[in-house]
């Protein structure tokens, strides 16, 4: 009986005692949150589907069940194995199956991952019994992805560190439950602000901060004259906190303002897990590389640097919706839908036994959009809710969004009629991906509005959009289907994509430009600006938030001059001429009917309500008035405000 045995012998006990000794068991073991076996007889156990889920019931953990190493078929045996047995139309190729010694585990990348799984797993079943690989299958992005490539590699090639990383984090999750005395929260950022949110949960004996971010600063000097105080980043020192003593990160969902700061905490010495869904995982990636690209291209020093971010991602557990995952000994965590960009999840914590259940919504959509279903609003329990706020204000009504749509793209028709260009800025992830579903829609159904003139899609838009395909499961279902089927609407013609010189585009006439940068602070979207700004007969159209202390923001607010820097570095005016307009309704968050809609229809309802990212003015209002409305305690903290639930 191996040490891991010794310390955790009551778990390990009936695990032993439930499997069969037909299977040859060789070795148990944790795994990050859960518990892996190693058998002599893969075949036995695969044999019988109950043999795992009657274990996993036991121990109330996933139990991962592979062969001990020295039963594996050799790797190149194998690899032919596999393709003789998955059906050519899987699209599986000799590159994209790789070998994970450390784990038994076989990653298979494919266009139809169902092919490769079978009806009711009966081909994974093959794959294991003739080969004894466990496979792990991977949708291939229908476009091509180098993010996806790059993290996928990471994993492989930090096999055996993550290894030792999940064995160690196991053995922390899973001692003896302790049994908690009080429970406090303390508000790190995002507290009556948008930006830098992070909150910290604490009780006698664990510590997890949901979410780590830094704030969508102006970044490029000359954009922000307001002279307005840093406060980029959570107040993680005034909390008396010690890196060290964080047992988890958690994080909602892949914007900088919410896991921007989180390879910071690696930079400086953290060494512990941090649980996100598959595409946070990959979109967090994407966004922080590009982070310090564009810091480093306009004369700065980006707060961590590369190989921060791959620390960070070799430390990420990821987790699907619905999935139940101890992040403690005495905390439970469950990621939701929360309907705001690819894989975000709204976080409910199970504290102790039954002694608390706190959810927090992190950035929701509650209504309509093209991508996703509507936030969940079912959870087994609701002691405390927070709830974001971003348009919680009595006036945050946007108009219905068919409506919303319509405006837009009479706006862009009338611009390039008369012989202008739309620069429509956007953030490269949730609100880019939208627009090009509603333009799409229009431009090939309704005679209408069909555009003679080229859709131009410029900086990361393309690479967000082709991780969209490799999580079609995450999507609405209409558009789910679409992407299986081969028919994927962010590869429809109507695009093109920005090659060479920017210029080129600007040379020409009228055109539709979706440009990455939703609030103007700087890349593709701030350099068809400074360009386009002093022709009237162009459109500037925003279609998602900007935050108070932006450059979009003082745009949006009538600015009509500016400086701005130029190539060499150095400041130039610009004259404002152009048309600016804002299009309501297409926002990832959630309007003040909404945001009241879904705490209404939450089952169970929370017993308290406290509000978060958003403007002060708007945390206060919604705080009133859910608290009227529910007949519960509920307010807007401030940053630094603690707050005693136990």
């Amino acid at each position: 009986m191996s040490e891991d045995v010794q310390e955790n012998k009551e778990i390990f006990e009936k695990v032993k005692e439930l499997m069969p000794g037909e299977a040859g068991l060789a070795k148990i073991e944790f795994e990050g949150p859960d518990i892996a076996v190693y058998v002599k007889n893969i075949e036995y156990v695969y044999s019988d589907e109950n043999i795992i889920r009657n274990i996993s019931a036991s121990i109330k953990k996933r139990l991962i069940v592979r062969s001990e190493p020295a039963m594996l078929m050799e790797p190149e045996e194998a690899a032919k194995k596999i393709l003789e047995i998955v059906p050519a139309d899987a699209g599986v190729s000799e590159e994209g199956i790789k070998f994970v010694k450390e784990f038994s585990q076989v990653y298979i990348e494919a266009m139809k991952p169902g092919l490769v799984i079978g009806k009711g797993g009966s081909t994974l079943v093959r794959i294991i019994t003739e080969t004894r690989w466990i496979p792990k299958v991977l949708r291939t992005p229908t476009m091509n992805s180098d993010v996806i490539k790059g993290v996928r590699q990471l994993m492989v090639r930090e096999s055996e560190f993550r290894k030792k990383f999940l064995t160690g984090i196991g053995k922390k999750i899973n001692l003896p439950v302790s049994k908690s005395e009080w429970l406090k929260a303390t508000a790190l950022g995002g507290f009556r602000e948008v930006g830098r949110s992070s909150l910290l949960l604490e009780t006698n004996h664990s510590k997890i901060l949901i979410d780590c971010g830094i704030s969508p600063e102006p970044g490029i000097k000359g954009l922000d004259q307001a002279g307005t105080e840093n406060k980029a980043f959570p107040y993680l020192d005034s909390a008396g906190l010690t890196i060290n003593d964080l047992d988890a990160v958690i994080l909602t969902h892949a914007h900088m303002d919410h896991m921007g700061f989180t390879p910071y905490l690696f930079k400086f010495g953290y060494t512990g897990p941090v649980y996100c869904t598959p595409p946070t995982r990959d979109l967090a990636a994407l966004l922080l590389y590009d982070y310090t690209r564009l810091v480093q291209k306009s004369g700065g020093a980006p707060l961590y640097g590369e190989k921060d971010i791959k620390m960070m991602l070799t430390h990420m557990i990821t987790r699907d919706y619905g999935e139940v995952t101890n992040v403690t000994d005495e905390i439970k965590l469950t990621y939701h839908n929360a309907g705001h960009i690819l894989g975000s999840g709204i976080v409910h914590l199970h504290i102790g036994e039954g002694m608390y259940n706190i959810v927090s919504t992190g950035d929701m959509k509650y209504g309509f959009t093209r991508l996703f279903d509507q936030a969940d609003t079912r959870y087994p329990r609701i002691d405390a809710l927070f709830i974001e706020s971003t348009y919680g204000g009595p006036r945050d009504i946007t108009q219905d969004r068919q409506q919303s749509e319509l405006v837009l793209m009479e706006a862009i028709k009338r611009t390039v009629d008369n012989g202008g260009k739309v620069l429509i800025p956007l953030f490269a992830v949730g609100r880019s991906q939208e627009l090009m579903l509603v333009l799409e829609n229009y431009i090939t159904n309704n005679p209408n509005y069909k555009l003679d003139v080229p859709i131009y899609l410029d900086g990361m838009i393309l690479e967000a959009s082709a991780i969209h395909t490799a999580y079609p499961e995450y999507l609405k279902m209409s558009l789910r289907h679409r992407i299986l089927n081969n028919n994927s609407p962010f590869e429809s013609e109507i695009f093109e994509i920005a090659k060479g010189e920017r210029s080129e585009i600007l040379d020409k006439g009228p055109s539709v430009i979706l440009a990455s940068g939703g609030m103007l602070n700087g890349g593709a979207s701030l350099e068809y600006f400074k360009a386009l700004a002093e022709d009237p007969k162009n459109l500037l159209a925003f279609v998602g938030f900007n935050s108070a202390s932006s450059f979009g923001r003082r745009v949006q607010n009538g600015l009509r001059e500016t400086a701005l820097p130029g190539e060499d570095g150095k400041l130039s005016p610009v004259k404002i001429s152009m048309q600016v307009s804002t299009m309501e309704g297409f926002s990832g968050h959630s309007d003040r009917r909404q945001l009241l809609s879904f705490v209404q229809h939450l089952k169970p309802s929370p017993k308290k309500i406290f509000t978060m990212h958003g403007e002060e003015s708007k945390c206060d209002d919604l705080a009133r008035t859910l608290g009227s409305k529910m007949h519960v305690e509920a307010r807007a903290p401030m940053d630094l405000d603690t707050i005693r639930f136990k």
